[in-house]
């Protein structure tokens, strides 16, 4: 990145930081500083999409998601877009599509970038689609591998949640 970009990113972040902004206030700053990038950069687009999912405009996220993922972002941007973009559409009721998103993050593996974002989302859409048995599963398995205690346990009961005949305790 370049030192520019840098501070751009810098100042973007600083505006996500301030707990004394309200919705409109952080749109209006956000929409500022992704002016400087200009309208149809990817991570402006993706800037103002957020900013607008965060204050609760998720019908004027979510074409912003979709326009920063086709103009092309960074692999961390993508998967934060694709789980946000998600994340929208399921409260907008669009739970197959999210499903549909969300199933190919997971679907990455536990070793890719945000793995346990994705899952955390994806067990969201599976409970908002009518099986929460499986998103609990899956949470379950992605929170598994950070306890201190029980990682094994809790492992195979999530995975006995989905599997009863393969995942019982020894």
């Amino acid at each position: 990145m370049s030192e520019q970009f840098d501070d751009w990113q810098r100042r973007i972040d600083a505006v996500w930081a301030d707990a004394d902004l309200d919705d409109q206030a952080r749109i209006e700053a956000i929409d500022a500083l992704a002016d400087e990038l200009g309208a149809e950069h990817p991570v402006a687009l993706f800037e103002r999409a957020g900013a607008r999912d965060s204050a609760g405009h998720e019908v004027d996220a979510e074409p912003l998601y979709r326009a920063a993922l086709a103009a092309g972002l960074d692999p961390r941007r993508r998967v934060r877009a694709t789980i946000q973009l998600a994340s929208t559409i399921r409260n907008l009721g669009k739970t197959e599509e999210a499903l549909a998103l969300l199933r190919d993050a997971y679907a990455a593996g536990a070793d890719a970038e945000l793995h346990d974002e994705a899952s955390a989302f994806y067990a969201l859409a599976l409970a908002s689609a009518g099986d929460p048995t499986r998103g609990l599963s899956i949470a379950l398995q992605a929170l598994a591998p950070h306890l201190t205690l029980y990682t094994r346990s809790v492992g195979a009961y999530a995975r006995e949640l989905v599997a009863p005949d393969e995942g019982s305790m020894p």
